[in-house]
């Protein structure tokens, strides 16, 4: 693809190649749950719902000693977090492969420790969708037969027993999700993202563990933004320097 546009996230640590013209945006939502997996050294995995590696990319980063399968379905997205493992160094231990998550079957039995995932978030039918094909299916607009809980479904088929998943959706989903979970996750926490001190949460980040009965925890959270507008210490420590939530 020609029409690309090269952009940098934590502090230019890490490059990642997206459409210049339209399609799925890196975002602050794609650092933030990559600093949310606790991925340990020899961990496999999967980010469900890759696009171009955003949230790939700085996790590889922070943990250097794992393996990474990106799973997309938009062959341009997945083609396009291909060239990026190149430009970031991973090649040898990421993979990214274009399939729809439903159906995607690595084995006969699940192989990946963690499992990350920032779905579309807007529904199909819930205001006028992108006349951009590629923008329209980053937001939901045109995926109205994959839901949320397909993706959820999926992780649970693909992490292992005792494995993670780590998701990042507004704030107002939050009982969508916990619900979704059932009794397939559960040492559920929940940890708020707020955009000021003294604001409700716009975005939450929520962690949870595969065949787990553990009560569910509310965490400290993380304010991001300073009455200035700059972000705050600890945002920044995530931002800039890969630091983990």
């Amino acid at each position: 693809m020609s029409d690309t546009v090269e952009i940098h996230v934590l502090d230019k640590k890490v490059r990642l190649l997206q459409p210049s013209n339209g399609g799925f945006r890196t975002s602050l939502d794609s650092v933030m749950l990559a600093a949310a997996c606790p991925a340990r050294a020899g961990d496999h995995v999967l980010d469900a719902g890759c696009g171009v590696g955003g949230a790939s990319f700085c996790l590889t980063w922070r943990c250097p000693d794992i393996r990474l399968t990106g799973v997309e379905r938009e062959e341009t997205y997945a083609g396009l977090a291909r060239r990026n493992a190149v430009l970031n160094g991973v090649k040898e231990r990421a993979e990214f492969i274009c399939a729809d998550i439903r159906y995607f079957d690595p084995s006969q039995k699940p192989i990946f420790d963690q499992v990350i995932i920032n779905p579309p978030y807007r529904e199909a039918g819930d205001h006028t969708p992108s006349p951009d094909e590629l923008r329209a299916v980053a937001h939901g607009h045109q995926e109205d037969d994959l839901t949320l809980e397909d993706w959820i479904r999926a992780a649970h088929r693909l992490v292992k027993n005792g494995g993670g998943i780590t998701m990042i959706y507004p704030a107002s989903g939050t009982d969508r999700i916990i619900r979704a979970f059932g009794k397939m996750f559960g040492a559920i926490e929940i940890i708020p993202l707020w955009p000021h001190a003294g604001e409700e949460a716009k975005r939450v980040i929520i962690r949870a563990q595969r065949d787990r009965k553990t009560p569910a925890r509310i965490r400290a959270g993380l304010t991001l933004h300073q009455v200035d507008g700059s972000y705050t210490e600890e945002a920044d420590a995530v931002l800039r320097e890969g630091s983990a939530i």
